[in-house]
């Protein structure tokens, strides 16, 4: 967050708005301390149902959607890490992450329409992930969990975020959320050999971008 305030204050643009999500079952008492220690000055929220995964159908975060000024959506579903980031050390070491698409965003809202980086609608359309009748199953089981679990039913719980994992095993949203509950956090140690697997496997849960450095 530090960093996207960085671009924030660098891009100083009033036409440009900036909106963070948090998709976080634990509310404002677990996002709002990152949020108050980052000071960003540009628009939060905190999405307790990952509502905004399940419209974009988003299967990790960060994931984001840039929206022109008439409202259409000109980039959908890309990996928006503002910079490389690496874990471990030697054979152990992971990187993701890269260093283009903060260039990118910065040219399409210098260059509006104009910028390369916009893509067709056609393109667009493309990279919108359509929602299977079993994720939208997952969605509504996810949410589900939810509730039981703010009414103090962690059985239950469990057993809606498992039938959500099952149904849509491809999420990691839901996959780094149950890691939220646990000491470790949703980018410890299990995480991490999740990307070694996805890597190794040359499985992406992100689309390649198509932006050139």
């Amino acid at each position: 967050m530090p960093v996207w305030q960085r671009i924030y204050e660098e891009i100083n643009d009033p036409n440009f708005v900036l909106i963070c999500a948090a998709e976080d079952t634990g509310g404002e008492a677990a996002a709002g301390p990152i949020f108050d220690a980052a000071n960003p000055t540009y628009i939060q929220v905190v999405d307790e149902n990952h509502l905004i995964s399940s419209a974009f159908n988003f299967v990790n975060v960060p994931s984001a959607a840039w929206i022109d000024e008439t409202g259409r959506i000109v980039r959908i579903d890309e990996g928006t890490y503002s910079m490389i980031h690496s874990f471990g050390e030697g054979e152990q070491a992971i990187s993701f992450g890269t260093d283009v698409y903060e260039p990118a965003l910065k040219d399409w809202v210098a260059k509006g329409a104009d910028s390369e980086h916009v893509q067709s609608p056609e393109t667009v359309a493309n990279n919108i992930r359509q929602h299977s009748s079993d994720q939208q199953k997952a969605d509504a089981a996810f949410r589900l969990g939810n509730l039981f679990r703010m009414h103090g039913q962690e059985a239950k719980a469990d057993e809606y975020w498992a039938m959500a994992r099952a149904l849509n095993p491809d999420s990691v949203n839901f996959i780094r959320q149950n890691l939220t509950l646990t000491e470790e956090g949703s980018a410890g140690e299990t995480f991490r050999e999740m990307m070694g697997e996805y890597i190794s496997a040359g499985r992406d849960y992100y689309r390649p971008l198509d932006i050139k450095a």
